[in-house]
């Protein structure tokens, strides 16, 4: 069978993209379809979802931080023996930073690049035909993407379903079905986006009730019939130097954001993985050469954390002789204190001499560019990377140690001094998703 693929895509987020795309990955799984899942955009949650609802990885592609040619390759990598692929778009369809055409990070970038065609998850809440001349614009706002048909959401009546709908078949679109109201099918959220799906209570019953609400509500036959032939080429991926060749990877409910494809592409350059849980008091396997803090919710666990002496005190034997990152919740705990949201002061590993902070929330987010003033985990000096920040922590007082990087922002801004460096140990709050070359 050849491949097939489509895009869940929305005019802004909060529209019911997530709903949709694991409801049909789960529905179209059922049915005994081999499906793989994509995601666009820096985002750590979503796939993880789409890897419960699949039991296979997704990937995330991104056009703003990926060469084309990664995106190809990880979207091949990511469909390997399926029959279709649904990728799940971020914010609106078209939304994305300044950039060259096909590079800015867009939803849309996905689609044209991929030829994707789009189905538009719209949420009719607050109008009626009115959601007809949304689907119209976001139909005809970009050439590159083929919008293939429009799902409604969050319907509160069969009166608003009658002229919602109406709505959208005089724009001449295709109406696929429409979702009523129904918060007991949303999942739960925290400051970072949904709750994480290790954490998420029930959540096999969850998808498979996610699966019946979008069978019993949208024509997954139609939608079936929407999804486009694709070619995708085979390669190897390569986003990113693995930090050594047996990686110690801290993996728990405090550290768990990784994207997929960087694992991928490790493996993929015969890198080895050896992973713990600081959570448990596990220190880094003495036998690797590298350690590897991800992100996560670190300061939603900071006194067991610093409880953990096992934990910190083979970090710090591990650091003695060997490379440690951290990155974001793992810059955090690799510092030298950390403040819960109530105020209570934490040490940390003491490994950087920066101090966070939840107490006082103050989102940072967006794209990063990154040039690296040291050899350090994430590659030699002058590497040039490119990735993202997305964190509610402060940093309280950065201390003596030297910036791991320079970083600018995708509007133009002057680079600034980036995390931290001390001997063996470098972090940050940036997110790297891939090297530039």
């Amino acid at each position: 069978m050849s491949l097939r693929g489509l895009l869940i895509a929305a005019p802004r987020s909060g529209g019911g993209k997530t709903t949709v795309t694991l409801g049909l990955m789960r529905a179209f799984r059922q049915r005994g379809l081999s499906v793989a899942g994509l995601k666009s955009g820096p985002d750590y949650i979503d796939p993880a979802f789409h890897r419960a609802a699949l039991g296979r990885d997704s990937f995330n592609l991104d056009s703003w931080a990926m060469e084309p040619g990664l995106i190809g390759a990880l979207a091949g990598l990511a469909a390997q023996d399926a029959s279709l692929v649904l990728a799940e778009g971020s914010m609106g369809l078209f939304d994305g930073v300044p950039a060259a055409i096909g590079r800015s990070g867009a939803s849309a970038d996905i689609a044209a690049a991929l030829g994707l065609p789009a189905l538009l998850v719209l949420d009719a809440s607050g109008q009626a035909q009115t959601a007809g001349a949304v689907a119209k614009g976001c139909a005809t706002f970009d050439p590159r993407v083929k919008i293939v048909g429009v799902a409604l959401n969050k319907i509160g009546s069969p009166r608003h379903l009658l002229l919602a709908r109406s709505g959208v078949e005089a724009a001449g679109l295709k109406f696929v079905g429409a979702l009523p109201k129904q918060a007991e099918i949303v999942l739960p959220e925290r400051h970072l986006g949904l709750v994480q799906a290790s954490e998420t209570a029930e959540l096999e019953a969850r998808l498979d009730a996610l699966a019946a609400f979008v069978e019993n509500h949208l024509d997954l036959d139609a939608i079936l019939s929407l999804a486009a032939p694709i070619g995708l080429p085979m390669g190897a991926p390569r986003a990113l130097t693995p930090p050594g060749q047996n990686i110690a990877i801290a993996r728990d409910d405090a550290f768990s954001f990784l994207y997929p494809h960087l694992l991928a592409d490790w493996r993929a350059r015969g890198a080895e993985f050896s992973f713990f849980s600081p959570l448990a008091d596990e220190p880094p396997p003495q036998g690797c050469d590298a350690a590897w803090l991800p992100g996560g919710y670190p300061e939603l666990h900071a006194g067991r954390l610093a409880g953990a002496a096992r934990f910190l005190g083979g970090l710090r034997q591990f650091a003695q002789t060997r490379p440690v990152h951290g990155e974001c919740g793992g810059y955090m705990v690799l510092g030298e204190s950390l403040t819960d949201a109530e105020g209570q002061v934490h040490a940390m590993a003491k490994l950087l001499s920066v101090e966070t902070s939840f107490a006082k929330r103050r989102m940072t987010l967006g794209y990063r560019d990154a040039i690296l003033l040291a050899d350090c985990a994430l590659g030699r000096k002058g590497q040039k990377l490119r990735g993202h920040e997305f964190h509610y922590a402060s940093i309280v007082a950065i201390g003596a140690d030297q910036p791991m990087a320079m970083a600018a922002d995708a509007y133009g801004g002057a680079p600034a001094p980036c995390g931290s460096r001390r001997g063996n140990v470098s972090g940050s709050f940036f997110h790297c998703i891939a090297e530039v070359s």
